[in-house]
């Protein structure tokens, strides 16, 4: 995203991916946490976030996820003043298709002069002429909802066209949706919550591994019962490591298409986030943590 030429760094565990044409690290960096609480204002720590997002960048960080709602607009202004003019080796992805109310609140926004107007403000926020990937955000904060993307799915496709955007991606969508957004155009990733513990993807991450298309889960401790936490701290116990760590450990074994975006506003945390990917689990181990999520 500017003249320099860095390449992604081997030393992040997981290895790389392509986006399209666009090499990135499969762990990655997801900037939602850095806004003020509940996801909107200002850090009460400005400079600790842009801290953040310098030591991302060191250890050889190449994906970052944000979106224009985080904030509203915070996130992406962040990552500008930390960060620009960017390496040539940083894709930054980021999401529209909802916003922010003033109960804090995620109301869609799909209409083609929502989705121009947010692709716009990314554009202005993160200082950039076109954007690498941006993501169409479907259902609500409860999760996919059933129906056509061919409305909002298509204007993108024209913002495409137009040079504004490099590729396009969907997130919180049904695998029927998917399979939509692909018969209109190519999709470069595929964003859904998915953890051990929450399993729904699993065909779905398959096929796309197939395709060559990653797929990006968000919480990855999310939706856990306390006997399956259990179950996790057990295993990690027995590591003598984080529970946390193991569940992203497991997400980089799981299929080689997935890419980790853990967020934090923590460096510790953040440098903590980074070995505990590396974990290496035994297929034993493996085996042991697949049944949380039968």
């Amino acid at each position: 995203m500017s003249e320099t030429t860095n390449t992604p760094s081997p030393s992040l565990p997981g290895g790389t991916w392509t986006l399209g044409d666009l090499t990135v690290n499969r762990f990655g960096y997801g900037a939602m946490q850095l806004a003020g609480p509940g996801v909107m204002g200002m850090p009460a720590d400005h400079d600790g976030a842009l801290a953040v997002l310098r030591e991302a960048a060191a250890l050889g960080v190449t994906h970052i996820d944000t979106s224009g709602a985080y904030g509203p607009r915070v996130t992406n202004q962040l990552i500008r003043e930390a960060l620009h003019p960017y390496a040539a080796s940083l894709h930054i992805v980021t999401k529209v298709g909802a916003v922010r109310d003033k109960q804090g609140g995620w109301p869609p926004a799909r209409r083609p002069e929502d989705l121009r107007r947010a692709v716009h403000e990314n554009l202005e926020d993160l200082g950039v002429d076109a954007l690498d990937v941006v993501n169409l955000r479907l259902g609500d904060a409860q999760g996919p909802r059933p129906g056509s993307l061919a409305e909002p799915f298509e204007t993108l496709v024209e913002l495409q066209q137009e040079g504004l955007i490099r590729h396009l991606g969907v997130s919180n969508t049904t695998a029927e949706q998917v399979a939509e957004a692909q018969a209109i155009a190519p999709i470069v990733c595929v964003q859904n919550m998915y953890n051990l513990a929450y399993r729904q993807d699993d065909e779905l991450i398959d096929d796309l591994a197939a395709k060559g298309i990653a797929y990006v889960p968000f919480f990855p401790l999310g939706g856990f019962t306390p006997l399956q936490s259990a179950a996790l701290t057990a295993v990690s116990a027995r590591l003598d490591a984080t529970p946390m760590s193991v569940a992203l450990a497991w997400l980089l074994q799981r299929s080689p298409n997935i890419l980790l975006i853990p967020g934090t506003s923590s460096v510790a945390h953040l440098r903590e986030n980074v070995t505990g990917a590396g974990l290496s689990l035994s297929q034993e181990e493996l085996a042991e943590l697949d049944k949380i999520g039968r």
